[in-house]
């Protein structure tokens, strides 16, 4: 256990019932942080999840925050932090966990329209840049440290085809997170990359349904997906939430002081490097 009493974190993306900012969120949680949860709208998924996650923070007796912003958007982003400023008076951790889905970017690149390179790249890397901007502005005049997490992908670190914007995304995640540790680390606030692996979250789903072949349903190509990934991990399974929320945890903490700039590979083995 990490002892995270008295900080205050901000993780975006959080509504998702099975995703990662879930997770997350609860883990910090759960070692005593207050936390500030971001997604784009309470409408912005089916789920509609994130007040139960505000309501299971607090059941863990953790204070919680849920703000509506686009991470694409700058105004929104200062709003957002400004409203956790307002509330807590400080942002110890930022977990920048905000994504785009799976869709019309899942294509050969010789078919990749413009506009969807284009999203993928404002939710993936502008929205990293502009909440790690905010939130180091902050930290930086507060003078106390702290730590950035930023969530990238095994596909951050291998290419994969049909998904060429989303590997240019997260190799961009990668490089940022190196390049914003060297200018924070002087002040005592430490970056850090996490890459997962296939996770059984909502967003698989939506991969499952723009990748499935032609004749073959999305829910059993899914199951294939998930089949391929536990077959060819190292330890036997696909990743899960709590693999990535324990990691963030560790990151989070003292723990992980004399860390800085690395990306962690966090797939069970299905790739070593």
């Amino acid at each position: 256990m990490y002892d995270l009493q008295g900080k205050v974190a901000l993780v975006t993306g959080a509504a998702g019932a099975n995703g990662i900012g879930r997770a997350v969120a609860l883990r910090l949680a759960a070692e005593g942080a207050d936390i500030v949860v971001n997604d784009l709208s309470e409408d912005a998924t089916p789920r509609r999840g994130l007040p139960n996650v505000v309501r299971e923070i607090e059941a863990l007796g953790q204070q919680a925050l849920p703000v509506f912003a686009d991470v694409t958007q700058a105004d929104q982003v200062e709003g957002m932090v400004e409203s956790a400023l307002q509330r807590f008076g400080r942002i110890d951790i930022l977990v920048n966990n905000a994504g785009a889905p799976a869709g019309r970017d899942r294509v050969p690149v010789v078919e990749l329209e413009e506009e969807a390179f284009d999203f993928v790249q404002r939710v993936n890397v502008k929205g990293t840049f502009l909440c790690c901007r905010a939130v180091a502005r902050h930290m930086l005049q507060r003078d106390g440290g702290g730590s950035i997490i930023n969530i990238s992908s095994t596909s951050g670190k291998h290419g994969v085809a049909r998904f060429a914007a989303y590997c240019a995304s997260k190799f961009a995640v990668r490089g940022f997170t190196q390049a914003l540790a060297r200018e924070l680390g002087p002040q005592g606030i430490t970056v850090y990359a996490i890459c997962p692996g296939l996770i059984a979250s909502e967003r698989i789903d939506d991969m499952a349904t723009v990748l499935s072949p032609a004749g073959v349903d999305a829910s059993d190509y899914r199951e294939q997906m998930i089949a391929t990934a536990i077959q060819n991990s190292a330890l036997g399974r696909m990743t899960d939430q709590t693999d990535i929320a324990n990691v963030a945890a560790f990151l989070a903490s003292h723990q992980s002081d004399f860390m800085t700039g690395a990306s962690l590979t966090v797939d069970g083995g299905l790739h070593m490097d």
